[in-house]
């Protein structure tokens, strides 16, 4: 079989002639960009070809003189003998940036959960509780079996227990409880409502009540983030976050979908996205330095989609009308039985969703948030691919979901990327010259611009009259930067000699257009969804913003654009990965678990795709900022000094 070795990784993996590349790529552990999931119309994934051939892979996304160079689509390329493949640095994945936190200037205040609340007001209990035992000794007039010992004597020393003991715990009964002469620790899973079943899940000779542990896992489309915790103190003890391995498979939720139709695709998605859940686990845990089988139970939030695959359930009626996803509410299962490398007694724990596309992270960051408890109106959305937005209160909740498409996350942006070390971050520009400052993640030369940077570049450049409310370079401008390819008009960010990649990085007119729909659809989704309860962005008192990509916006520069409503930026609060909070937050409080089900049943989900509003202020939305500009009367104000000044 022919041997494929990927530079500069130092990677070899022997494959079948006839064999994908980008596939080859997958199996050797290398990362390779691949958006739109192999389709060839991305062309984030170009290889260098350093030595051998492939068939195939040429695209007329990739220029002449780089043709010759050997450059190709890992995805549109066959392996077919020997092959030696580079991949450059923008085709690579850079985990390194999941570790950098957010640096203070226009964006919101960050919001610090507060745990120690939880234990005064006495919601500080665990799903799972571990009770030291020392039980009697059988003797010639005490022989019951060792089952009824443990139940029974559970049963008169905690009244509150109506139990249930587990198979497995069974298995390991006798020789626990000799083990440490019939002292024994029992972890019980406490049930979501008072006066249930509760569930025998171990059994541990000894006293091992010191040693309680949960683990909480966001399930992103993107990234999957998870965190070790010490359910006696409620401390995180490590954390650790990694890309989620289906991104090979699709960028976005629909790709994936589609992908899981396939034959065998279902369990394939499900398998990748429970090695990369399992990668983060063992890091946490030899990080943490904890014995993985002292962990009790893992919590688990993500979409609709990404819970449904993980759980190896179809989804593909979740991308067909009527949109019917195939639960809303999971019941508790075992860690082992979802793939995930813990203990056989550990309890997976998967937080309900409320329809297609709001799904479990969202409700997560509702209960996380605490927006379900206040009396104050309020207004989370997490953006992202796709927007989710939720509007209510303690008393009533409303929500929507809009497809914003990848622009915000670097996807159909020529030098888009996500956010990484050389991607464009920030920018400014000389009124006078015309000439560009920007900033790159790490402050290396740049590669690309990621979704944050491509906001401020594009509000800087609609305020500076360079390009105009369509989102068109001002051709007039006496400036070298602006200029024409292949009839599309363009603006060099950095020439060739100044980036990492050899290459003019440029923001084109398209690549602005894209931005557009995508700010278009979240600012229209927001405002229909008021309007839909009968509110304006004036009745909001508090905004959560929410997901990765928040943390990094600067607010004024996405008001600029018309990406969120105009208001007060000492109302919005970024949230951070509101998905891990709620997960955090249902491994230290049973309350929690309780209160999700009413909450998800309160959630009024509309469908914006059915609400006659949402198309006509989409169509209004696709401007800088808006058609009406009374809308923003802040940046209408400064936009009308700027041309009283010039």
């Amino acid at each position: 079989m022919p041997q494929v070795t990927f530079l500069p990784h130092e990677k070899s993996i022997e494959v079948p002639a006839g064999d994908n590349l980008i596939r080859a790529a997958m199996e050797a552990g290398v990362h390779i960009n691949a958006s739109c999931g192999g389709d060839g119309v991305c062309a984030k994934c170009r290889i260098l070809l350093e030595s051998g051939a492939v068939e195939g892979g040429l695209s007329e996304r990739i220029s002449t003189p780089d043709q010759e160079k050997g450059y190709r689509l890992a995805c549109q390329s066959t392996v077919i003998e020997d092959v030696t493949v580079r991949v450059p640095v923008e085709s690579s994945i850079d985990a390194s940036v999941l570790k950098r936190q957010a640096t203070p200037r226009s964006t919101a205040r960050i919001h610090q959960p507060d745990f120690e609340s939880l234990k005064e007001e006495g919601l500080f209990v665990p799903p799972v509780e571990e009770v030291c035992l020392e039980l009697p000794e059988p003797s010639a007039t005490d022989n019951q079996p060792d089952a009824s010992r443990l139940v029974n004597f559970l049963t008169l020393n905690h009244a509150e227990h109506r139990l249930v003991m587990e198979m497995p715990v069974i298995r390991k009964l006798p020789e626990a409880l000799r083990g440490d002469s019939f002292r024994v620790t029992a972890t019980l899973a406490r049930p979501v409502q008072p006066g249930r079943k509760t569930h025998i899940i171990n059994i541990q000779a000894g006293d091992t009540t010191d040693r309680n542990y949960a683990i909480a896992m966001d399930i992103g489309t993107t990234t999957v983030y998870g965190q070790l915790i010490d359910l006696i103190s409620g401390e995180v003890l490590a954390e650790s976050g990694d890309f989620n391995g289906q991104i090979s498979y699709g960028e976005d939720v629909i790709t994936r979908i589609m992908a899981a139709e396939k034959p065998g695709g279902l369990d394939k998605l499900h398998e990748v996205v429970a090695a990369t859940m399992n990668k983060i686990i063992a890091k946490i845990v030899k990080r943490a330095r904890v014995d993985v089988d002292d962990i009790n139970a893992i919590t688990i939030a993500g979409n609709t989609t990404m819970t449904q695959l993980f759980l190896r359930v179809d989804p593909r009626h979740i991308r067909r009308s009527p949109y019917v996803p195939a639960s809303n509410i999971y019941p508790p299962l075992k860690a082992v039985d979802c793939g995930l490398a813990l203990g056989d007694h550990a309890a997976a724990l998967v937080y309900p969703q409320v329809s297609s596309y709001v799904g479990g992270d969202i409700v997560a960051g509702v209960m996380g948030s605490g927006m379900y408890r206040t009396d104050k109106l309020t207004l989370f959305m997490d953006i992202g691919t796709n927007a989710e937005i939720v509007v209510g209160n303690k008393d009533w909740m409303a929500c929507a979901a809009c497809s914003a498409g990848p622009a915000l996350e670097g996807g159909n942006i020529e030098f888009g990327m996500r956010a990484a070390k050389g991607a464009i971050e920030d920018f400014s520009i000389d009124p006078a010259t015309l000439e560009p400052m920007i900033l790159t993640i790490g402050n290396v030369r740049p590669k690309g611009v990621c979704g944050s940077g491509l906001i401020t570049t594009v509000a800087v450049m609609f305020e500076m009259g360079v390009i105009n409310n369509l989102g068109k370079f001002d051709r007039d401008l006496d400036t070298p930067r602006i200029r024409e390819r292949e009839n599309v008009y363009e603006y060099v960010l950095a020439w060739a000699d100044e980036t990492q990649v050899a290459r003019d990085i440029v923001l084109t007119e398209i690549d602005i257009e894209n931005l557009i729909r995508a700010k278009g659809a979240i600012y229209s989704g927001c405002l229909t969804l008021l309007e839909e309860v009968g509110l304006g962005m004036a009745d909001i008192e508090q905004i959560y913003l929410a997901g990765g990509f928040g943390s990094y916006v600067d607010l004024e520069k996405a008001m600029t654009i018309g990406l969120l409503p105009e208001t007060d930026p000492l109302k919005v609060t970024y949230i951070g990965n509101a998905s891990l909070l709620g997960a955090r937050m249902a491994a230290l409080t049973n309350r929690l678990r309780q209160d999700v089900v009413t909450v998800t049943r309160m959630m009024t989900n509309f469908e914006l795709s059915e609400t006659a509003s949402y198309m006509d202020h989409y169509v209004a939305a696709l401007f800088l900022p808006h058609t009406d500009l009374n809308q923003f009367p802040k940046l209408k104000t400064r936009l009308g000094s700027a041309k009283a000044n010039s």
